[in-house]
Formats: C-alpha cells, sequence, structure tokens
C-alpha cells in the first residue's frame, strides 16, 4: 500500500529538534517539544519529516519516542538516507534505514527518502529490497530535479514499484521547482510534491525585517539578515494581505505553496506554529495575490537558493 494516499494538507518538520550546533539557534531538550508534537496531532497534523542527518540522528529519536508514546498507527513517519552519510553506514542504504528505525523504536517508516542526487541512482536501487521487506512503505526523492526524477521512477518501475514523492525547496522565493516543471510532473504522475522551506527559516513569517534581524549566533541569521532589507517589501506585503484576512504572515506564506500544489513541511518548535499551520491551508488566496506576491518577490531580486542544491533548470 503506498503510504503516501491520504495525507494532511501540511506536513510537520523536525529538521531543528534536537539542534545542537547553532543552525537555528535552539537549545530545547527533547521532552520540550512533545507540547508541538502532541498539538500536531489534536489539530489532525500526523505526517511528521525528519532524516538521519537531522542533529546526528537526535531529531529521529525525539520524533521516535512521541510516535511510541501515542501509537505507530496514529503517525505517518518521514525520513531519509542521506548520501553524505553513507560512509558511516558501509555505503548501505539498508544499513542507514536500519539504523533510523533503531533510534525511532520503528518496524517501519512510511516514506523513505534518498536525501539527494550524490549516487542517487545506486542508492535508489537500493531501496527496493526494503520495499519488498516492508521496512519502508513509500519512496520519494530531495533536491533531485527533473532528470533525475525521471531517472529514479524508471529505477523503481523496473522493480515493479514507483516514486510516490518529490520533496524540495520551495516558497516565494524559490520557485525552480515550478519553473522546471517539476511540480506538473509530480501532477501527472500522481507523485506528491513536498515543499520544504516555505517560509524561508522565518524569514517570510513577518517575525523579522530590517529593523528586527533574526537573533544572533545562528547559522540562519548568517544567511537570511543580510537579505532582509531587500525582503522587506515582500514582507510588507504579506502583512498587508494577513491583515485583510485576520491570519498571519507565515500563514499567507503556506497558504501560497499550498495555491501552487505543494505540500508544505512546515518546521515546528512552538504550539503556535502548529496552530497556524493548521488553518493555513484553508486559506485560499486570490489570483491577484498571488501574482502580487510573486511581483514583490521578484523584485526583490532575492533567489534563496542554499549550498546544498541541485539545480533545476
Amino acid at each position: 500500500m503506498d503510504h503516501t494516499q491520504n495525507l494532511p494538507a501540511i506536513a510537520m518538520g523536525a529538521w531543528a529538534w534536537g539542534d545542537k550546533d547553532g543552525y537555528f539557534g535552539n537549545t530545547m531538550a527533547g521532552e520540550e517539544f512533545r507540547p508541538v508534537f502532541e498539538k500536531a496531532l489534536e489539530k489532525g497534523l500526523n505526517l511528521w519529516d525528519t532524516a538521519t542527518a537531522y542533529s546526528s540522528g537526535e531529531s529521529e529519536r525525539i520524533l521516535g519516542k512521541f510516535v511510541n508514546d501515542v501509537g505507530r498507527e496514529k503517525v505517518i513517519v518521514s525520513t531519509k538516507f542521506t548520501p553524505q552519510m553513507a560512509a558511516m553506514y558501509d555505503g548501505s542504504v539498508e544499513k542507514m534505514c536500519e539504523a533510523s528505525l533503531k533510534r525511532m523504536g520503528l518496524d517501519y517508516v512510511d516514506l523513505y527518502w534518498i536525501h539527494n542526487p550524490i549516487g542517487a541512482p545506486a542508492y535508489t536501487k537500493q531501496l527496493i529490497p526494503l520495499l519488498k521487506a516492508g521496512k519502508v512503505k513509500s519512496v520519494g526523492v530531495s533536491n533531485h530535479n527533473l532528470a533525475q526524477i525521471r531517472e529514479a521512477q524508471a529505477i523503481l518501475q523496473d522493480a515493479g514499484y514507483t516514486l510516490s514523492a518529490v520533496q524540495n525547496h520551495f516558497s516565494l522565493l524559490n520557485r525552480s521547482s515550478e519553473s522546471a516543471g517539476i511540480i506538473d510532473y509530480c501532477k501527472q504522475n500522481g507523485m506528491v510534491f513536498f515543499g520544504y522551506m516555505v517560509l524561508e527559516q522565518g524569514a517570510l513569517t513577518g517575525r523579522y525585517d530590517s529593523s528586527h534581524p533574526f537573533p544572533a549566533g545562528s547559522a540562519r541569521a548568517q544567511v537570511f539578515d543580510p537579505l532582509l532589507a531587500k525582503l522587506d517589501e515582500l514582507i510588507g506585503r504579506l502583512k498587508e494581505i494577513a491583515s485583510s484576512r485576520g491570519v498571519s504572515a507565515s500563514q499567507i506564506a503556506t497558504a501560497y505553496a499550498v495555491s501552487k500544489g505543494v505540500l508544505p513541511i512546515i518546521g515546528a518548535t512552538k504550539t503556535y506554529q502548529v496552530e497556524e499551520a493548521s488553518e493555513a491551508a484553508a486559506i485560499g488566496l486570490t489570483a491577484e495575490e498571488i501574482a502580487s506576491l510573486e511581483e514583490e518577490a521578484d523584485r526583490s531580486g532575492v533567489t534563496s537558493v542554499q549550498f546544498w542544491e541541485n539545480k533545476m533548470e
């Protein structure tokens, strides 16, 4: 059974969970995330995305404990094989997956990803035994361009399986998966397109602007603080639309992604972020609102392509 059927409209992301490297600047311990997880379930957001690479497995450990506490069948779990970490697992997708399952205390994952295209064809082939064994129910590829997505799909189809999902960076500041035809390809082939960083790690939430920079000392501050002055007009437009609708700027940025056929992954470390995310998918933006947001994004000249990303076009 393909476990990408009947998904919620929004996924919850645990990228920042367990961060000790200062990337996100949070110092929260595992149990501090429990209210976030519980709030998500309460709101019907039962799809959680993590990865071996997130805090070197600590994100998986935290999430797995919560999943087991509430009951495995209540949560859709998504995690990833990261090629850059392959040497730690003898180049084996199965060994990295088994390590993830052990960390999370699970027998299977609903959705397992090849995290990026480095060596991806060979690693994609290694997904097939995991599918056969039932340890992985569905598979996806992340940070892949259209040619690489087609290649992965062909490998899986030759073995009698299918590629269920694609996960790429997508936001008002990075629409390359749309312009490259990837989102349309996913629609045409029954694949779910997941978008990560739809809020640009907070830069599109309305909380930060040139007068209110990110807290000093985090990697995201280093990346986004120099861009905030260029983003003031876009952030202002997000706030303007949000105010007219009685919602938050982050909800408008999320609703924008939904309007494009994207299943957004919203990173959550606070319960209010879950509550906002749960309402965002129901905000139907008008064509005029979408166009005005894109115009401001284009006018800013900011393209938030990150160092790890694959060229989409």
